[in-house]
């Protein structure tokens, strides 16, 4: 029998998780606010295939296998953290960039869809700290007694709500009114979000070093 009950505190627990300030969430709004609404939902598709792989790796119970393994749980931090100073190089260029041009809604930059789409699923692959957050989140209403069919609704429930969280996101942040402030202030946004993606990988790596 499923509990509802404890499915609502799961989602209610994911979506503080998810919809909080993060990486990610910065990632699909400077896609959206530079390049329209369409591209940061694809992007915010890429995101949330990322997060639903953490999901099944958490609902499966590898997500504490993977705790567990330290060499394992550091290579993914580095890794991760790697990706995420690539992330920050890439915005420090297009903060150097003299010139910048509004693309309009739903235009598409150089990699296209595609490119835009495993943009975002790398991003939340290399982020082991993203299991954490599916476990947490399953802990809170998932007790021994559930069967199967409650882990599936949890893990298809709360991988739906990151979708419709990136999605949220892309649609705020490819407003016009945004997209024209991101052009006109596009050089300090950029380069803001190049700090703020170095901070995290650098303390992605730190952690990876640091764990005993």
């Amino acid at each position: 029998m499923i509990d509802w009950t404890g499915l609502l505190s799961i989602f209610a627990a994911f979506f503080v998780v998810a919809a909080s300030p993060g990486p990610a969430t910065l990632a699909v709004s400077t896609v959206s606010a530079a390049c329209g609404r369409k591209s940061g939902i694809v992007f915010g598709a890429g995101l949330a295939v990322g997060l639903a792989f953490w999901g099944l790796v958490a609902a499966t119970g590898l997500g504490a296998v993977l705790q567990a393994s330290t060499h394992l749980l550091i290579a993914l931090k580095i890794v991760g953290g790697l990706y995420l100073l690539c992330l920050a190089y890439a915005s420090a260029r297009s903060a150097m960039r003299a010139t910048s041009e509004k693309l309009g809604p739903d235009a598409k930059v150089r990699t296209g869809n595609k490119g835009l789409f495993a943009r975002g699923l790398i991003l939340n692959l290399s982020n082991p700290k993203a299991v954490v957050a599916w476990m947490a989140a399953l802990s809170v209403g998932l007790g021994g007694d559930d069967g199967l069919a409650s882990v599936v609704m949890a893990t298809l429930g709360c991988a739906l709500i990151g979708l419709l969280i990136y999605a949220c996101y892309a649609a705020a942040f490819s407003l016009s009114a945004v997209m024209d402030g991101y052009v006109k202030f596009r050089r300090w946004i950029d380069g803001a979000v190049s700090a703020l993606f170095a901070i995290a990988g650098f303390a992605l790596i730190r952690s990876a070093i640091t764990r005993n």
